[in-house]
Formats: structure tokens, sequence, C-alpha cells
């Protein structure tokens, strides 16, 4: 199909552009920006009068529960809350049942990805078998089958030699490794961070210590053995401190940072807010504060939703019996717009946050609107706005802290591949 989008403000961040420009698909593909190529005639036109266009967003953590959690979720929900909220690419962890360490399941869950012909699916393959931190995964071959780095999920690898040699196994290979720091002693039991609000509400605390202990020991492990690492939902200033000074020091690491903590901090557990369990935990403000301004400078490298989709009955409960994690592949793009909204960043520089930054920290071919790039486009309305509730999500985890906000932005059309996914053209 040949596709004309007419008077949007084009955002693409990666090629500096922010004007008003036509842009024109066909293939598949951008094939015109400003002008159109000789002899086009488009099948489809789109007005973007008022609304802005720009590369379709990419989410570095998106759980989709399959294999093993279709309760909590199913691939065609996900898959439509993906494009309902503007995103064309997203990484899976490979914390499914059975865990992704085998190649055939990754070529299963990609396989049925493609069938529903919705957004890009890039999965983490797990690095040790069963995520149990005891044995390395065949990584060649998962990386044959399809995954595109190597993780633990929220699991942990206490065995440092173990780790070592994964690191190390990974590195020859040029293999990137994505691990979340926190050390599974210091966070034992824990359900909050460790402050003033969980002592005042009597909650197990995680303290910060157990994310910079762990990270310090993955930077010592990097600088040992060259692998590139990108390090997962770093939640607190003292964990920034790290990452900037590895990074100042030459080391291979990216981070990102979930758009939960983008916003919230541990007073949001209000009296004891199911919703607001997460994992890593919601920390104080300052620590808040200072993930904002990391990602406003670059230390932060791109914002993820951390998409955990949960069953009714597993938030419903005690804060500290309920399951961690809060449904967000909708509102990456509205969250992500509040916070420039809130910060008065120019609108390109913070879009390059879920577009090529992610691109970049993913090494794969997207997140910008140049002639010949693959025409995955996210078209919204700035001025536009909802109220998040349960019924408005099409994921089938309606679990988010963010319920009854009334967010910025309203995604009108995506399109995957020069093909139009969703259109909401109220």
């Amino acid at each position: 199909m040949k596709i004309h989008i007419k008077n949007g403000r084009l955002i693409d961040p990666a090629n500096g552009t922010d004007a008003q420009r036509e842009v024109f698909i066909a293939a598949g593909r951008i094939v015109g920006v400003g002008a159109a190529p000789q002899g086009f005639a488009a099948n489809r036109v789109i007005d973007a009068t008022g609304l802005v266009v720009c590369p379709g967003l990419i989410d570095l953590s998106a759980r989709l529960r399959e294999p093993g959690y279709e309760y909590k979720a199913t691939l065609e929900s996900e898959m439509a809350a993906a494009v309902a909220g503007g995103v064309t690419s997203l990484v899976c962890p490979p914390d499914t049942d059975p865990v992704l360490d085998e190649p055939g399941l990754v070529e299963m869950l990609k396989h049925r990805a493609r069938n529903l012909a919705s957004a890009h699916v890039y999965p983490l393959g797990a690095l040790t078998v069963g995520l149990a931190g005891e044995r390395l995964t065949e990584m060649a071959e998962l990386y044959e089958a399809g995954c595109i780095a190597f993780s633990q999920a929220n699991a942990q690898v206490t065995d440092t030699r173990v780790l070592l040699r994964a690191l190390q196994y990974a590195a020859t290979f040029g293999f990137k490794v994505w691990l979340q720091p926190e050390d599974p002693y210091l966070a034992r039991d824990g359900v909050a961070h460790e402050g003033e609000v969980a002592t005042r509400l009597g909650l197990p605390g995680i303290p910060v210590c157990a994310e910079t202990i762990a990270l310090s020991r993955l930077l010592v492990l990097v600088r040992e053995t060259g692998v590139a690492l990108h390090v997962r939902r770093i939640s607190s200033a003292a964990g920034l401190e790290g990452i900037a000074r590895a990074k100042d020091a030459g080391l291979p690491v990216t981070c990102d940072i979930s758009i939960n903590h983008l916003h919230l901090c541990e007073q949001d557990i209000g009296y004891f807010n199911p919703q607001a369990r997460l994992i890593p935990p919601l920390r104080t403000s300052a620590d808040r504060e200072a993930l904002r301004r990391g990602l406003a400078d670059g230390t932060v490298d791109a914002l993820c939703s951390d998409h955990t989709p949960v069953d009714d009955d597993a938030k419903q409960l005690p804060f500290g019996e309920a399951e961690p994690g809060a449904t967000g592949l909708e509102l990456l793009l509205p969250l992500t717009l509040k916070w420039a909204d809130e910060t008065q960043l120019p609108l390109g520089r913070t879009l390059a946050r879920v577009t090529s930054d992610a691109a970049r920290v993913l090494g794969i071919q997207a997140g910008h609107l140049a002639v010949g790039a693959t025409a995955d486009v996210c078209i919204f309305d700035p001025r536009g706005s909802f109220k998040v509730s349960p019924a408005v999500l099409r994921s089938q985890g309606k679990n988010t802290p963010f319920l009854g906000a009334e967010l910025p932005g309203r995604v009108r059309y995506t399109l995957i591949d020069g093909h139009i996914a969703f259109e909401n053209g109220r």
C-alpha cells in the first residue's frame, strides 16, 4: 500500500527534524520526506493536521506472558496494547514458562508474533538454564533462533564464577547482556524501599545498597571481560552515579529506567496501594529527581514501560503479598509526554529516549524516518488526553499505579512495515 501522510508535524530525533513535512510510504518503507517521489500515487491519504508524526516507539521491556502465563495476558491482547500505544518494536524478557532457554521456544514465540502482523518482537534469551544461575545456555543457538541479547530478567546469578563465565562467553561472540542489579540477599523478603515510608507502614525494606553492590560487581566483571552490558531498571541516584562513572571510564555500558520510576516515588505507595508494588521498588523523591535529570542529560540511555501485566487476583492482595509489576505499553507515550511537559524539554529530545536512543541500545536499524527506513510510524495528538481506567486499556493486565490519572497524548495511527496496524480517528 502507498500512503501519504500530510499536514503533520514530523519529529524525527535521529535526523534532527522538527517541522511540518509530508511523508510518503510504499512497499513498507519511507520513500519520500517533504516531496513525493516521481509518479507516486497514494492508495491512502492520512491528514495529520494538528498531529505529531514520529518514529514508532521502541519499548525495551514488555512481558507478553506467553508461553505459560496466558491467564495474565495473551500475545494477542498485549500486541493490541502495543499498537494502541504507538509501540512498533518491543523487547520481551525470558521469564516465561517455560523460560526462553531453548531455540524452539524462541522460534515459536517469534512465529506467533509474526502471524499477528503487529509490533516487531525482539526476545531476550535466558543467560542461564531456567534462569537458575547454575549452567550457561547455548547462547549461540539462541541467537540464531532470534534472541537479540541475553538476560536473567529479575532473577540473579549469585555464583560470581558462573556470572564471569557467562559474560566471557557472551563477549567472545559479541553478544550483549542485559542484567538488573539487585543483591538477592540484601533484597530478600523486601517489598518496598528501605526508608521512612516502609518503616511507617511496617513493610520489610530493600536498601539502595542492594542495587549499588550488585551494580559494582557487574561493572568490575565488565571491565574484566569487555562484554557490552545493558543495565535494566536503575532505580536510585547512587546507582546512576555508578553508571556515570562507568561511562566516564569508557566501559561499554548502557542503562534504562521505567516510566514508573520516572514519575513516582515511595510516597505513592500511599496506604498500601498494591498497584505501586514494583521491582525494583519505588525509591525516594530525591532518587526520582536524579533519574529525571539523568534521563534528560543522557546518563540514562532510554525509557521503557517495564510492562508487566498481572491478573486481578494476584494484585488485589495486601501490599506485601501482591504480585509486583504494572502494565505500561499504552502508557509509555503519555508518560513520556508528561515528563516533557513538566521539564519543558524539547519534544524531539524526549521522544528520542523511546525511539532512536532505544534503537541504539538494541543495535537495530529502527527509530527513524529517513528515506529508505522501514515505515514504522506513530501519529499522535499531543493536545489529546485520556483518563487511565481498566475500560480504556487494551492490555489484559489492568494493573497500574496511574489508574485514574489524566494523561496527555492520544495515538491516532500506528503503522508497522507500512500498513496501518491501529487507527483511532476520534
